[in-house]
């Protein structure tokens, strides 16, 4: 398949109009082993002291690279030129590598978030937080508004997260009165300029949202962020857990701030800034994804449920193996996550293979190239409209990827009875 190619799964998607799920919740529960639920200390801090591992080894072989590509010059007589190539070279695959080790970190700590590390919540929130901040992230923050998340999941007057912004926010005209012209004056762009706002989102969105609550949640006033502990983003009692986040990240810029003054800011910057934006770009990747796609439905308030929340979400193979093995299955499996967030990550395989026998055509799969859904996703997905209960992203035209059945019914029936009209009149 190209990687420039929609996958079969989505274009299939694409072309079956939509009929909200009609299993229950206690269908999709009973299909669950009990054994698939039980947490082992032990396994779970295998996978950290094994991701901490990857990441010690990634540093040590970077700190070779530049004597490396001198040694290269002075003793084996290749041109400055080259040695340059092949120093860049190794750093660019220091980054790559890091970057998706630093986010296997960021997933490991979601995961404690989410107490499937260990029956004991002190293991947990100890693993967590360590993991978090040294990412620059605040736990105890992030962990709130996230099960927020979970609860009200692609719930449009509740979510927190890739809440989508509608027609009135964009201040365009009626889908009575608009034209193509006004879709366009809006969300046309140069194809260098959607690169550049992509990368923008790739990079720093993550920090963006934790600091803004960009793409968040509308209902909050401007000011929202992740730092405050008056934000309104927490309940009272959460308080304490947000200033120890942010004591964290305050011993985690003091502790940057000391390796700077030891090794230099060029130091810092190769070793550990680029491996983050890096990993900004993993994390707000397969965050995005997860719950941005043209094929996937948004509920109001008349016709949400938690199952039809947790349903309206997409599995993609990130990085094949490598996202199983450093992501831990977090874009695998997360249509399971969803619905069974307190099971370890290492059994939500098997989760998903009873959940997709279960949910059958509302399981959702998206094999195409993630970059590839990344650009369908950023360039199709621009608003939805104001009013239905059941709403689907429309793209620059203003029009839908996919409708429901109740639509394609209604023009067949409108269809009939234009046909059985003319038939009478003759």
């Amino acid at each position: 398949m190209s990687i420039f190619k929609d996958a079969p799964e989505y274009a299939q998607r694409k072309l079956t109009p939509f009929e909200p799920p009609k299993v229950t919740l206690a269908e999709i529960h009973a299909s669950i082993p009990k054994h698939l639920y039980k947490k082992s200390t032990l396994k779970a801090m295998y996978y950290v002291c094994r991701d901490v591992f990857f990441t010690a080894l990634f540093y040590k072989l970077a700190t070779y690279i530049d004597p490396l590509s001198r040694t290269i010059v002075d003793q084996y007589g290749f041109s400055s030129r080259s040695a340059q190539v092949v120093k860049w070279t190794l750093w660019s695959t220091y980054w790559w590598w890091q970057g998706v080790a630093f986010a296997g970190w960021w997933c490991l700590g979601h995961e404690a978030g989410h107490g499937t590390l260990s029956q004991y919540n002190w293991i947990n929130h100890s693993v967590g937080y360590a993991l978090h901040t040294f990412l620059l992230v605040p736990y105890y923050s992030w962990r709130s508004t996230h099960h927020a998340h979970h609860k009200a999941t692609g719930w449009l007057e509740k979510d927190e997260n890739f809440v989508p912004r509608t027609r009135t926010d964009y201040k365009l005209p009626p889908a009575s009165k608009a034209h193509v012209s006004d879709y366009h004056d809006i969300f046309e762009e140069t194809p260098i300029y959607t690169l550049f706002r992509m990368l923008a989102m790739q990079l720093m969105g993550w920090q963006f949202y934790l600091f803004t609550n960009a793409m968040g949640s509308p209902m909050y006033p401007d000011g929202t962020n992740h730092f405050s502990p008056d934000s309104p983003l927490f309940k009272p009692h959460e308080r304490r857990g947000i200033i120890a986040s942010n004591f964290g990240l305050s011993v985690m810029s003091a502790v940057l701030s000391y390796y700077i003054s030891n090794v230099g800011i060029s130091t810092f910057i190769k070793f550990y800034f680029v491996p983050y934006l890096f990993a900004n770009h993993w994390i707000v990747m397969l965050t995005y994804l997860h719950h941005s796609d043209p094929t996937i439905p948004h509920y109001r308030t008349k016709e949400w449920s938690f199952l039809r929340g947790a349903a309206a979400t997409v599995d993609r193979p990130l990085l094949g193996y490598l996202g199983r093995f450093f992501l831990h299955n977090v874009s695998h499996d997360h249509v399971a996550h969803h619905f069974f967030s307190m099971i370890p990550f290492y059994n939500q395989p098997q989760v998903t293979e009873h959940v997709k026998s279960v949910l059958r055509e509302n399981y959702n799969y998206d094999s195409t190239n993630t970059f590839r859904a990344l650009y369908r996703t950023f360039t199709e997905c621009c608003f939805i409209e104001d009013d239905g209960d059941i709403v689907f992203y429309k793209n620059k035209d203003g029009e839908t990827q996919r409708k429901l059945v109740s639509e394609t019914t209604g023009a067949a029936e409108h269809v009939v009875d234009k046909a059985i009209t003319v038939t009478t009149d003759m």
